[in-house]
């Protein structure tokens, strides 16, 4: 079955001196503050689009590849990623990298790398920004 999420931002003022408020309405987990200079600089207290880019790519890569490796066999008793958006003023995102340490019992260091690959190139939100450059480093810890 098919599922819609829902945020909204309400912003106020111009770009470089205004600020917005970015509401996830779905799941009701509250309101987060963003602003031009939470992008471009210091995040200073506020998100910014690239970070909730990162959380959904961190997460989706992560249930990817966790069911991956169930589905091998193998399933992981823990994985860690971290995904790193850059964003150039001026030019827009430029890449995402992920980094994912995984604690899978039985499985060599060339399978995980072989399954985070795979996990990379299939889950809907790398798929969803085949327009970036997604590199990715992942180790067993």
């Amino acid at each position: 079955m098919a599922t819609t999420r829902h945020a909204h931002t309400d912003w106020e003022g111009n770009l470089l001196d205004g600020k917005g408020v970015v509401t996830f309405d779905s799941s009701g987990i509250g309101d987060y503050p963003v602003s031009w200079p939470s992008r471009s600089e210091q995040a200073n207290g506020k998100t910014s689009p690239e970070e909730l880019i990162a959380a959904a790519h961190s997460s989706c890569f992560s249930m990817a590849l966790s069911h991956g490796l169930a589905q091998a066999g193998t399933p992981s008793t823990r994985l860690r990623t971290k995904a790193d958006v850059t964003f150039q003023p001026g030019t827009g995102i430029t890449g995402i990298h992920l980094t994912v340490v995984g604690e899978v019992p039985g499985l060599d260091e060339d399978a995980f790398v072989k399954a985070a690959e795979d996990a990379k190139a299939n889950c809907p939100v790398s798929q969803a920004l085949t327009g970036t450059t997604i590199t990715l480093s992942a180790s067993l810890a």
